[in-house]
């Protein structure tokens, strides 16, 4: 095992499944190829292809035991860090990019954007949350008791790397030339 990925032996049950509905709203029309980075046990694409139709989808999970119940739902799933692993992506491959939580945890989250967005067909989208570290739960406790807690989850994830506002998420986001849509 990896030591980034010892670092999410601890998780509680459903960490890696949990199914991420809330991206609905702001779903491209077509998303018949999926890419998924982070994508924990699959929950994400099983309920997308709940409702919508899905005819490829790739998933890439840094912890192994998540990678492999998510095979199950992927048709493929590659297990290991993708900023260190040799993956070839195929240029235009995908209609749509998930990355849900997952680029304040990388080293180097703008070499992982652009290596996705050359995946990515012409037309295609990329989804990305990204904690916001000005939000009011962190930045109050910050100013107001100088605290800045690490928590299992959330915002102060022991796990995050990377920290943004949105600016910062938005300039990420753009680096490689992709094109924000409000």
């Amino acid at each position: 095992m990896s030591a980034a990925a010892e670092l999410y032996i601890d998780r509680r049950p459903g960490y890696f499944g949990r199914a991420r509905t809330d991206i609905e709203l702001v779903l491209p029309e077509i998303t018949a190829s999926v890419l998924e980075l982070g994508c924990g046990d699959g929950g994400t694409l099983r309920w997308l292809r709940g409702i919508r139709q899905v005819d490829d989808a790739m998933g890439i999970e840094l912890v192994a035991d998540a990678a492999r119940q998510a095979r199950d739902v992927f048709d493929e799933v590659v297990a290991g860090n993708i900023e260190t692993m040799d993956l070839d992506l195929p240029p235009a491959r995908f209609d749509l990019i998930l990355a849900l939580d997952v680029l304040e945890h990388l080293v180097d989250p703008w070499r992982v954007i652009a290596r996705c967005h050359q995946a990515l067909k012409p037309g295609g989208a990329m989804l990305a949350s990204i904690s916001n570290v000005a939000h009011y739960s962190v930045a109050l406790p910050l100013l107001f008791r100088g605290r800045w807690t690490y928590m299992e989850a959330g915002l102060l994830d022991r796990t995050h790397l990377r920290f943004f506002v949105e600016r910062t998420a938005v300039e990420l986001m753009t680096s490689s030339g992709l094109v924000l849509e409000a």
